[in-house]
């Protein structure tokens, strides 16, 4: 056995634990990003807000998702737009690879496939869930198979620099920043006529960060013209010193992302990551 395999969830183990006995200073210092705390307490916040009636309400209000950074948005509007019928559902790049989403009443009578890049430290197999370690750019599934594709936060690393943090194949050291739209028709093709694609990405201004992009307005509209949906809901959300909130597309135009891996000191306003995100539902 890879002695890195067997000690990795360990680790993760341990650091829950450190997260939990410190979680109490982490909430009297006003619940700072990537903090001891910050995992435990992004875990909670997200817990607290899947159930869709209780997301539709909380967006709403001051201070939703304060401190979080995207997947406080994510999770719940997916969970919000995906039906609870039974079928075949990929999820594209792992972001659901977590028990508490997994056993989620919008996954209970779903088929569930994940394709990533590499084997993560847990996995759910036990739960009848198939894992494929793989390229989007060109899958193993056949035409017309999935009733609905869920890729979160993926796709805005898809042909960019992935050997940083997500596998050891120096091969994935790329700067291919237009392979999202390879991608894109990956995902068309995989869908049954009527299968839904959940897309999410970080959105606003503009930047290669090296192992990721933000993407602007003009790809969003590079990636409608890749699917040619015969349906389109897109949803936008800003995050500003009081949390996130609904936005238009227009609000976001100079949103910069928080990059802690380039710049570990944060921001007057605690950004986590990004502070422009949209959502889009793309009906084949």
């Amino acid at each position: 056995m890879n002695i890195k395999t067997f000690v990795w969830p360990w680790l993760k183990f341990a650091k829950f634990c450190v997260d939990i006995l410190c979680y109490p200073i982490f909430l009297l210092r006003g619940t700072p990003p990537h903090t001891i705390g910050y995992q435990f307490y992004k875990r909670r916040m997200i817990q607290r807000y899947l159930s869709p009636k209780v997301f539709q309400q909380a967006i709403n209000l001051n201070h939703y998702g304060l401190h979080l950074d995207e997947r406080i948005i994510e999770y719940p509007w997916l969970f919000s737009h995906l039906t609870e019928n039974g079928g075949s559902l990929l999820d594209a790049g792992s972001a659901l690879n977590h028990g508490f989403l997994l056993g989620h009443e919008g996954l209970a009578r779903k088929k569930i496939f994940i394709s990533t890049l590499s084997p993560e430290a847990y996995c759910y197999w036990r739960r009848g869930i198939s894992y494929v370690f793989e390229d989007l750019r060109q899958t193993c599934y056949c035409e017309g198979f999935f009733d609905w594709v869920v890729c979160i936060s993926t796709i805005e690393h898809i042909g960019l620099d992935n050997y940083k943090l997500y596998t050891k194949d120096q091969s994935k050291l790329e700067n291919r920043k237009d392979d999202y739209l390879r991608v894109i028709c990956e995902m068309h093709r995989v869908l049954k006529p009527g299968g839904k694609l959940f897309l999410t990405f970080p959105f606003g201004k503009y930047r290669n960060h090296g192992w990721f992009q933000v993407f602007d307005v003009g790809m969003v509209e590079k990636i409608r013209q890749a699917f040619a949906p015969m349906q389109i809901e897109e949803s936008f959300f800003k995050y500003e010193a009081a949390g996130w909130r609904k936005a238009k597309s227009e609000e976001l135009q100079d949103s910069e992302f928080f990059d802690v891996h380039a710049t570990p000191r944060l921001d007057p306003d605690h950004a986590a990551a990004a502070r422009g995100l949209a959502c889009l539902e793309l009906t084949k």
